[in-house]
């Protein structure tokens, strides 16, 4: 079968397409025929070798999130798997594959309305942005800032947000015509990438949901109002500076708090049933998705150059 692995850590132009044997479901996973693969912020981290202290090597197959249809089962999972339409989550490889294994655990049905591209675009994003927001404890009318709203995590994230009755939805940005796509799904406030805003910009926020990171990360620490929170999501734009946490030392007496979030810190079940929650959502239209582009898998490079260049407003889908 075809697949895509890094066949040398840094640039897009590192990514090779292989044959690889199929894989087979072993105890307790289900074999999935792809229909579509999510291209994730985590591919790209992965690609640049940042990550390699982690495990990481050169040859690895990239892609955690897939959907399609069941066409195995392993022993010990139910037989009724078989030709159900689905999303999983096959960890942090083998997804760039026209067949893919995931942990029974990790795979959930979809539902009618609801295609592939949809759910690999939201299965992933969408759960991070719920509990993201929920350790942030965000409340009805405080206000919330959303760094790099423009990717899948953020589309979502300004959604929820605007959904639980939030004072004030401020984005992040790179252009006019996305800071008007996130006005329409509910953010109140566009600012550019270093975070200036028109005269009508709040001064200060309760909430940051900063999937970024970067050397600006502290910038923004400095726009939190007295008890505000800040949840790091991600390093898509680098790592923070080494002394980062001055700024919050330097704001003592404003009782600031800073968080890392990663989902592996949520149990399953959990995680399980918000996203089928937002699935079916999605499927109603009450949560919508932003699909950027669908590319063929052999085109899995170009797909990076775009997240690369700054150029995807939500996610790219791959398709065998």
């Amino acid at each position: 079968m075809k697949a895509v692995v890094i066949r040398e850590f840094g640039d897009p132009d590192g990514l090779e397409v292989v044959d690889v044997p199929a894989p087979g479901a072993g105890p307790g996973q289900v074999l999935i025929a792809t229909e579509a693969m999510g291209v994730g912020g985590v591919d790209a981290v992965i690609r640049r070798g940042v990550l390699a202290a982690y495990g990481f090597r050169e040859g690895h197959l990239l892609g955690s999130e897939v959907a399609g249809r069941v066409v195995a089962v392993g022993e010990g999972v139910d037989a009724s798997w078989t030709g159900r339409r689905v999303w999983a989550f096959t960890g942090l490889s083998g997804g760039y594959a026209e067949q893919a294994v995931a942990a029974v655990e990790d795979v959930l049905p979809l539902p009618e309305g609801l295609t592939c591209a949809d759910a690999v675009t939201l299965g992933g994003s969408g759960v991070v942005a719920h509990f993201a927001l929920d350790r942030a404890r965000l409340a009805p009318g405080e206000t919330v800032l959303v760094r790099g709203a423009a990717g899948s995590i953020g589309v979502a994230a300004v959604q929820l947000a605007a959904g639980s009755g939030a004072g004030a939805v401020a984005v992040t940005t790179s252009s006019v015509e996305r800071g008007a796509r996130l006005r329409d799904l509910g953010a109140t406030h566009v600012l550019d990438r270093s975070g200036e805003g028109g005269p009508q910009t709040p001064s200060g926020f309760d909430v940051v949901i900063d999937v970024v990171g970067g050397p600006q990360l502290p910038r923004f620490l400095t726009r939190l109002n007295s008890n505000g929170r800040y949840v790091a999501l991600g390093v898509v734009g680098g790592p923070p500076p080494a002394d980062f946490g001055i700024r919050l030392m330097d704001a003592f007496r404003k009782s600031l708090s800073f968080a890392a979030f990663s989902l592996d810190t949520v149990p399953g079940p959990d995680r399980q049933a918000v996203r089928s929650s937002q699935f079916a959502a999605a499927a109603r239209g009450d949560l919508r998705t932003a699909v950027h582009e669908v590319l063929p898998l052999d085109q899995a490079a170009s797909a990076h150059r775009a997240m690369d260049a700054g150029e995807v407003f939500g996610r790219i889908v791959l398709v065998p």
